[in-house]
């Protein structure tokens, strides 16, 4: 079962599936509601709201499975919805009726071909779904923490900004890296805090709290960093349109920083267009993409193909990261990248390796 992989559908057929997708969205809430009546009603309209937000999920998890043929994206997110659904007391069991319904939908609203390769693919989704029992989706390994971590994270969650700099401070001051701070400091707090939120300890606001202090944090401790030696590369560095998650790549824009490389970070949701624009003016030698979720994974592959088209054979060399590249490095070569890298102190190493093979050709 895991094994089958689905029949991926053109860009004729991906547009006539993303004109539906409202439309599915819709029917598959009001049918929820018409057949389980008050066990969702008594969540009045933010439950309908929140229904329908759920569903069109589903649809942007399975749109990389249409167009890349991988599935277990879509599995490992409904596992993750079904854990977080549970820690707020909301019926899970509807997931799996969920997609047959959505299935149903797709195979009598598109062609024939194509509604069934969409159908099919929901139905093998929903499988390895079952099959997975409803166990929890296993977490990407974090680094290493240090004992400091759990100070750091405390003090994240109760909003001492001031404490969270003073630990970071004390590392630096015992002559610790200010990369390694981040790997087994600052990224297994947050880690943390990302699960606690999943399990409804942690709110959302404490969730944005903590990465507003990271971010102050780690921008203090950056000045304190002693200035490398330039080694004349550049690295251009952006959060593709749609991911807002841009701590990792702060890490990862430091590292290359204390590594000697004149970087340029654009931060969280980079237009394509601006990203495009900004490493044709700037030549950088590496643009490094981060993605967060498979959906994303699509802008990338249009990002990397527009920066192809416009500076051909000068286009700089393009490494990938983030945590939906982490979970499926297997796609890499299927977005047209030319490296990735699980994290910061990774990144630099393949860059550098990169950056030697294109130099030697």
């Amino acid at each position: 079962m895991g094994n089958i992989r689905p029949k991926v559908l053109g860009s004729e057929g991906l547009q006539r599936f993303q004109l539906l997708r409202s439309d599915a969205v819709k029917a598959v809430t009001d049918q929820f509601y018409s057949t389980h009546g008050a066990l969702y009603e008594r969540f009045g309209q933010k439950g309908r709201e929140a229904c329908g937000e759920d569903l069109a999920f589903h649809l942007e998890f399975l749109r990389p499975a249409l167009e890349f043929g991988l599935l277990q994206p879509m599995v490992d997110y409904l596992r993750w919805l079904a854990s977080v659904l549970a820690a707020r007391e909301i019926p899970t069991e509807h997931l799996a009726q969920s997609l047959d319904w959505m299935a149903e939908y797709f195979a009598t609203h598109m062609e024939d071909s194509e509604g069934a390769a969409v159908a099919s693919t929901l139905q093998e989704v929903r499988a390895q779904f079952v099959a997975a029992g409803g166990t929890r989706q296993p977490p990407m390994p974090a680094p290493a923490a240090w004992p400091e971590a759990t100070d750091f994270e405390a003090a994240l969650l109760a909003g001492r900004q001031r404490d969270a700099l003073d630990l970071v401070n004390r590392c630096l001051d015992q002559g610790r890296n200010l990369l390694d701070i981040e790997l087994h400091v600052i990224e297994p707090a947050l880690y943390r805090i990302g699960e606690k939120w999943q399990s409804n300890q942690v709110s959302v606001a404490q969730e944005h709290m903590a990465t507003a202090i990271v971010e102050s944090v780690m921008t203090v401790a950056l000045l304190r960093a002693p200035l490398p030696v330039p080694i004349n590369k550049k690295i251009l560095l952006a959060c593709v349109e749609g991911n807002n998650h841009a701590v990792g790549l702060r890490m990862v824009a430091d590292a290359f920083l204390l590594a000697g490389w004149d970087v340029q970070y654009l931060g969280a949701n980079v237009p394509t267009p601006a990203l495009v624009d900004q490493a044709s003016d700037w030549a950088p030698d590496l643009v490094g993409l981060s993605v967060s979720f498979p959906q994303q994974l699509r802008v990338v592959k249009a990002v990397i193909a527009e920066l192809g088209g416009r500076l051909g054979a000068a286009r700089p060399a393009v490494i990938v990261g983030g945590l939906a590249i982490n979970r499926f490095n297997q796609l890499v070569e299927v977005i047209g990248a030319d490296a990735s890298s699980a994290d910061a102190r990774g990144a630099v190493d393949s860059a550098s390796d990169l950056i030697g093979e294109r130099s030697g050709r």
